[in-house]
C-alpha cells in the first residue's frame, strides 16, 4: 500500500500575495485617516495595528485633541454588508447615569406575538467608540469588559455574541479632570495599546485650519473603504505567514519577567500582555513591508502595549521610561541575532 503524500507546502507566490492584500488593507485604513486626522501619523500606524491584531485601543487627552474623530473615521473606512444587522461604527457616550443594558442592549416584550425578544445594544458593531469611558460607573465599565475580553454580553442569563471583527476604541480624559472613575487593572489589561496623544505642532495646527470649511470626515469619505472579509483575511493571514523568531519569544518572556523584577513596580505586565504582544509585532512588520518581526518592532511598541500594565510603587515612577530602559537592553541583545525567516 502506498503511503499517502504529505500536504503541499504553500509556494512563494501565494503567501506573497496574501501578504500584500493584507498590506493594501492596511494601508487604504491609514490613507482614510491620515486624510482626517493631522499631525498623528504614529497614533493611526498603532490604531491599525491594533485593529489587526484584534486588540482594543485605549486614546487618553484632553477634550479637542482628535481622539473621537480618529476613532469615527476609522469605524467608518469599513463598508456595511448587504442584509448584516450589524453596523460599522456605533458611538456610546458615557455619562455617570449609564447603566450597562444601555450598552448591551436589553430584553423587550413584542406585542405582536407576546415574545421576549432580545434588543441589541450599540456594542453589536464593527467598529464601537466608547467615549469617556472613565466618565461611566465600574458597573458599566464591567459590563463592557466581558464584551472586550469575550466578544459577548449576557443579558437576563442569556449569552448572545458579538461580531468576530469587534473592535473597542475608547477615549479617556486624564484622572485630574472632575468627575471621572479610575479604570480597574483587569480592564486596562484587556487594551492591546494605551496611547497618549501629545499636543500636534504649529505647521500641523496650521494645516488643520487652513482645511475649513471642510471636515475631516469629508475628506477621507472619497477614499477607498475596506470590506469585513478583507479585514478578517488580513488577521488570519499576518498570523499565519508572519514569522516571530523564537529568540524574539524568549526575548518578550525576558523583558516582562525583567519589569516585574524592577523594584519601582508593584505590578509587572500579566502573561496575556505576552500573548497578545504577537500579532501586535506581526501586525507591525506587515506594515513595514516584512514578513517577519524584526527588534525596531519589540522597540516600537513596548511602552504603548506594556507601560499601562504596570502598577509603580511611587506616585512619581515615569512607567515609559521604565519601560523603555528594559526594552533597550532587550533590543541589544536581539541585534545580535539574524531574525529573517
Amino acid at each position: 500500500m502506498t503511503e499517502p503524500s504529505p500536504p503541499l507546502a504553500h509556494d512563494a507566490q501565494p503567501v506573497e500575495a496574501l501578504l500584500q492584500a493584507a498590506r493594501d488593507v492596511a494601508e487604504r485604513l491609514q490613507r482614510r485617516l491620515q486624510a482626517a486626522i493631522v499631525g498623528r501619523d504614529a497614533v493611526i500606524e498603532l490604531v491599525v495595528v491594533a485593529l489587526l491584531a484584534d486588540g482594543h485601543v485605549l486614546l487618553e487627552d484632553y477634550p479637542g485633541s482628535g481622539k473621537t474623530t480618529l476613532a469615527r473615521v476609522l469605524g467608518e473606512s469599513i463598508e456595511p454588508e448587504p442584509g448584516s444587522s450589524v453596523a460599522p461604527f456605533r458611538r456610546i457616550q458615557f455619562t455617570p447615569d449609564l447603566v450597562p443594558s444601555d450598552i448591551t442592549g436589553t430584553t423587550v416584550l413584542d406585542l405582536a406575538t407576546h415574545a421576549l425578544v432580545f434588543r441589541r445594544g450599540p456594542l453589536f458593531a464593527h467598529v464601537v467608540l466608547a467615549d469617556e469611558i472613565n466618565r461611566t460607573s465600574p458597573k458599566v465599565q464591567s459590563a463592557l469588559l466581558e464584551a472586550m475580553a469575550e466578544k459577548q454580553v449576557t443579558v437576563d442569563e442569556q449569552t448572545h455574541a458579538l461580531d468576530e471583527l469587534f473592535h473597542v476604541i475608547a477615549t479617556q480624559n486624564p484622572l485630574d479632570v472632575a468627575g471621572t472613575y479610575p479604570l480597574p487593572s483587569p480592564q486596562l489589561d484587556r487594551f492591546l495599546f494605551k496611547i497618549v496623544m501629545e499636543p500636534i505642532g504649529r505647521e500641523d495646527e496650521l494645516r488643520v485650519v487652513s482645511r475649513y470649511p471642510a471636515t475631516s470626515l469629508e475628506l477621507a469619505a472619497g477614499l477607498g473603504r475596506v470590506r469585513r472579509a478583507e479585514l478578517l483575511q488580513a488577521r488570519a493571514t499576518l498570523r499565519e505567514h508572519v514569522v516571530v523568531a523564537p529568540v524574539i519569544r524568549e526575548s518578550l518572556v525576558d523583558l516582562v519577567r525583567a519589569l516585574r523584577a524592577d523594584a519601582r513596580l508593584l505590578r509587572g505586565p500579566s502573561t496575556r500582555a505576552l500573548v497578545v504582544a504577537l500579532p501586535a509585532l506581526a501586525a507591525r512588520a506587515l506594515l513595514h513591508g516584512r514578513d517577519f518581526v524584526a527588534p525596531e518592532d519589540v522597540v516600537a511598541l513596548a511602552r504603548p502595549l506594556l507601560a499601562h500594565r504596570l502598577e509603580p510603587a511611587t506616585a512619581d515612577a515615569d512607567l515609559g521610561a521604565i519601560v523603555g530602559e528594559h526594552v533597550a537592553r532587550a533590543a541589544e541583545g536581539l541585534a545580535r541575532h539574524s531574525l529573517r525567516p
